[in-house]
Order: structure tokens, then sequence, then C-alpha cells
């Protein structure tokens, strides 16, 4: 296994002949032209991401990273942390939301210890990666340090990798962690030097008095930390947790490997951006799903400058919606290679008019 400093050497842009090869693939199949939109970009991009002309996602993961977060302990969140490790192991028992999710979309649930406070190591049917017993407390100092960031997000590089070689051709990025969307939130003020404030919201299910006191935790939590936005190695060490290190260790496998990786909702597209702040030429290999229900959920996907296919005001995470959009992929890929050209059906070509 290489390093993480190989790894983001080693990650390269798609192969743009490819891409326009599909979308005159596209334009030769017997619809109107363009006519399935995004559907199309979907399939184009998943050929540039996989080398292939006619690429083919027969089974399809989602790697849920589950972490603990310190800044819990300030009192941001409306139940405690020990709900990480009680849904952690209910996606080994396959009674989460996401399983069900999964089911439909044909995908295999992986549930990944990264950092749970709490012994799991007895636990079957769940992979354990834990780097330590959850973070510190963000409004108190630095989250981890340098060896445990990269630890963790070489975790997720290492997922991608195994789950590739044992056949899996498509990832979605999930996560369960209580109080990651209080990380998520001071991480995405810092890059973007949008006032935590405006991108800070409920959470699980905060009451106003309780976003009020989220805010002015995370607000602390900069000041304390003083994080340098055009470092993000630094952001990450003093703001992030585990879960979203792992996220961002899964899209750099994903452009390492070749393999399209799903962003689900707000925690997922966070840690799509620290990936893209690594490693820019891994946005190529990123697909995003949907736009989260967090006031700060279409901000993270303009900044990462990628648009969702589905508005459908989820914010559950666990990679419910990332799973929604790899669905959509299957009826993408369905057209593109089932539906019959024009030449084949005797029927002049559309053209593409002013």
């Amino acid at each position: 296994m290489c390093s993480l400093e190989e790894v983001i050497k080693e990650i390269q842009p798609v192969d743009q002949s490819i891409c326009v090869a599909a979308r005159d693939k596209w334009d030769k199949i017997a619809k109107p032209l363009r006519s399935l939109g995004k559907l199309e970009e979907m399939v184009i991009q998943l050929a540039g991401a996989t080398g292939k002309l006619n690429p083919e996602v027969k089974k399809k993961a989602v790697l849920i990273f589950c972490a603990d977060n310190g800044v819990v302990e300030e009192g941001v969140t409306q139940t405690g942390s020990e709900v990480t490790a009680l849904v952690t192991e209910n996606f080994t028992k396959g009674i989460a939301t996401v399983n069900s999710f999964a089911t439909v979309a044909g995908a295999r649930t992986i549930p990944i210890d990264i950092g749970v406070n709490r012994d799991l190591s007895k636990v079957k049917g769940l992979e354990h990666k834990k780097v330590a017993w959850g973070t510190q407390n963000i409004a108190q100092g630095p989250a981890m340090t340098g060896e445990q960031c990269q630890q963790a997000i070489m975790v997720g590089v290492e997922m991608v990798r195994k789950y590739k070689e044992e056949g899996y051709q498509l990832f979605v990025t999930g996560e369960m962690g209580i109080g990651n969307t209080s990380t998520s939130s001071a991480i995405l003020s810092v890059l973007t030097g949008v006032p935590v404030a405006k991108v800070t919201g409920k959470g699980a299910g905060l009451s106003q008095d309780g976003v009020k006191h989220k805010i002015a935790v995370l607000e602390q939590a900069v000041a304390v930390n003083q994080p340098d936005k055009t470092d993000i190695w630094d952001v990450m060490t003093k703001l992030g947790g585990f879960d979203i290190c792992g996220m961002a260790g899964a899209f750099l496998g994903g452009a390492l490997y070749h393999v399209p990786v799903f962003i689900d909702g707000f925690i997922s597209a966070i840690a799509a951006l620290c990936a893209v702040r690594l490693a820019p030429a891994c946005k190529d290999y990123m697909f995003a799903s949907h736009c989260s229900a967090e006031p700060a959920g279409q901000l993270t996907l303009q900044t990462l400058g990628l648009e969702a296919c589905i508005h459908g005001e989820l914010c559950l995470g666990e990679g419910t919606g990332g799973l929604l959009g790899a669905k959509l992929l299957d009826f993408a890929l369905a057209a593109y290679q089932e539906v019959a050209e024009f030449e084949q059906l005797d029927i002049k070509p559309y053209e593409l008019l002013d």
C-alpha cells in the first residue's frame, strides 16, 4: 500500500477523449438529443472515470464511516454520543434506513468503525479501523493530530482498494457520528469565509436556542484553533472528524483506482471538498447525488462546482441520498446500453441546432 503523499501524486484527471466518445454515442441513440439531461452527463462522467466507453456497474457498496466527535461535550446535539455506537451496530444488523435503501439500490452496506467511542471489536459485520476513541473537543483545541488525520484518510483509500479488488465498481460515501454537522459547518466556514452562523443548521433536530448555542460553540472552535484556510491539512486536523477524513480518503481512492464515488449529503460533501483541496483532479471521479436540506448543503456543492441530480430535502446521512443517485445511474446506463441507435432503426438522426 502506497503512502498518502504517493496517492495524491498518482491521481490524474480523466481521459477527456473517452468522455467525448461517450457523448457521441449518446447522440446516436434513437431519442431527442440530450433529452435525458443529467442522466446522460452521469454516464459520460462514468466513462471518463473508468476509462471505458461502455462501463458497467454490477456491484455497488456504501462505505459508512462511523466516528464520534468530542465537540458533543458542548451540548451541540439533541442526543448523546452513545447513539453513534448504537446506530453503527444497527448497520450490521440490517435494520437502519441505509440498509433498506441499499437493498433497493442493489448495494452492499459496509459500516466502518474509524473512531467510535466504544469498544466494538466483537461486533461482526463491521470493518474495524479505529484510529482513536473519537476526536478531541474542537471548542477546546485541535480535533486530532496530523498523524491521526493521515491515518484516517488512508483508511478510506484502503477501503476502496480492498473492495474494488473484490469486484465492486461503484461506491457511495456514508457516515454516522453524532456531532458531525458541527465539524462540517466549522470546516466550511473556514474554507469559504462565510460566517459560522450562515452555514450552521439544526443537525438532527436542535431548537432555535440550540442552534444559537451551536453557532457560539463553533465560533469559539474557530477562534481557539485559528486554522489556516489555505492549508487543508491544518483545517482538517484542527476541526475535522475521523468520518470526514475517512470519506475524503474514499474520494481519493476512487480517483486513484478509477472507480466512481458518490457524494451523499452535507457531511459527505465537506469530505469531498477536503479531498479536492488535497488533490484537485479527484473531482472528476465524484458524483453529486442530492442537495442536503442543511442550510449549507447547496453552498458546499457550489463551492465544489457540482450540481446535484436530486433536490428532495433529505438530511438523514448514512449514505441514503447517495444510494438514490447510484440508482439513477442504473437507469441512465440501461438507456445508454440498451436503446437502439438511429442507424439501426433507419431513422434520420437529430441534429444540434442553434
